[in-house]
């Protein structure tokens, strides 16, 4: 008995079927997107029927081995356990799932994706070390896209980080007067937020919260700040202004601030991942866009295209040491979505601006320009 990549025995259509399974529990809408990976657990006795099932629910609940098992009982003896994450190794706010799993008498365990956290890893050679049949690798490429952003994290050292900008068409943030809070529709701005959920921090720069004072939570269609907030990170050596409504609490929606005190986007992200962040939306002005685009730290696009022209007024994106055409950045389209108009906010007056469409790009850096796993298109949103 040992480790193998693939299965011991025949291709098993019952383990196959339980693989997808436990994929499906992993995925289930009440599981948080981090910081702990998303994961499912299917027993299968001898014939291949299901004993009992399990999922991970999130940083401090059980994970999808031990509620398996604990559902189980004493049906567990001699069970197959179909994981889509290598069982960890480690002990942490639970105890070890190999070790788990080896006590329960569990004879057999097949798993999708390796576990990539050298924290956690260690749980397959610990499993076929006390006997256990291991096999790796069923449906590997499935289990990655569960988790895109989260591997992506821990095999990087860093935060997974997406761009979000913006644009008029002839790539304008704002007008020369600054007359506009916005260039995008209410539409576009609403997608935006559903992207701001989907990250656990939002960060800017210090100009951006001394010029445009933005309040940055996630809120709902109605401007009602959602239950969860990302944590607002600004990023920069200058001091913040006590009265920007970023430091206000009663403005916050629950939502924690922190100043990065840097200029360096290599330091930031390490900051934020000392904190155990995970994804990282980029909003702020040209001039940080173009120090994390200079850096190679951009692995997500998201533009949101508004049909007018301005003629003037401020870039999208700061210098890029670009000089000649042939070294222009020039990344993936990933996925393109028109965005229907919506409905104004009940009271308000509807803006001239979302009479018309907008345009949501998702483009990903091509080979060279930084790395990206396609966390997600969004033209399901």
């Amino acid at each position: 008995m040992g480790l193998t990549t693939g299965l011991t025995r025949r291709d098993d259509a019952a383990e196959r079927a339980a693989m997808r399974r436990a994929l499906e529990l992993a995925a289930a809408p009440d599981v948080p997107l981090g910081p702990n990976p998303r994961v499912g657990c299917v027993l299968l006795d001898e014939q291949g029927r299901t004993v009992a099932e399990g999922h991970h629910r999130g940083a401090g609940t059980p994970h999808a081995e031990a509620e398996a098992l604990a559902r189980a009982g004493e049906a567990a003896r001699g069970t197959t356990a179909v994981v889509t994450l290598e069982p960890c190794n480690h002990t942490g706010r639970t105890g070890p799932c190999a070790t788990a799993l080896v006590l329960a008498g569990v004879r057999r365990v097949v798993f999708a994706q390796a576990d990539p956290n050298p924290v956690a890893a260690g749980g397959a050679a610990t499993l076929a070390a006390s006997g256990v049949d291991v096999a790796a690798g069923l449906l590997a490429d499935e289990a990655r896209a569960l988790n895109p952003v989260w591997t992506f994290a821990v095999e990087h050292g860093r935060p997974f980080v997406t761009w979000k900008l913006a644009a008029t068409l002839d790539g304008r943030s704002a007008a020369a007067d600054g007359s506009s809070r916005w260039v995008s529709s209410r539409a576009a701005r609403l997608d935006a937020h559903r992207l701001r959920a989907r990250c656990d921090t939002m960060l800017v720069g210090t100009g951006t919260v001394a010029v445009d004072d933005p309040l940055l939570t996630v809120r709902d269609e109605q401007d009602r700040p959602l239950e969860r907030q990302p944590l607002r990170a600004v990023m920069g050596e200058r001091d913040l202004d006590p009265d920007r409504r970023i430091l206000d609490p009663r403005l916050s929606g629950g939502a924690e601030t922190v100043h990065l005190r840097t200029r360096d986007p290599h330091a930031a992200l390490g900051r934020l991942f000392a904190r155990d962040r995970q994804h990282v939306l980029l909003e702020g002005g040209p001039t940080l866009a173009a120090a994390f685009l200079r850096a190679g730290l951009v692995d997500e696009v998201v533009v949101y295209v508004a049909p007018m022209l301005l003629g003037a007024g401020l870039s999208a994106v700061g210098d890029l040491g670009i000089t000649t055409i042939a070294d222009a950045w020039r990344p993936e389209v990933i996925d393109i979505t028109v965005l229907e108009p919506a409905q104004p906010v009940d009271g308000q007056p509807p803006d001239p601006a979302d009479r018309q469409p907008n345009v949501r790009l998702t483009l990903a850096p091509t080979a060279g320009r930084g790395t990206s796993p396609h966390p997600q298109t969004r033209g399901d949103s």
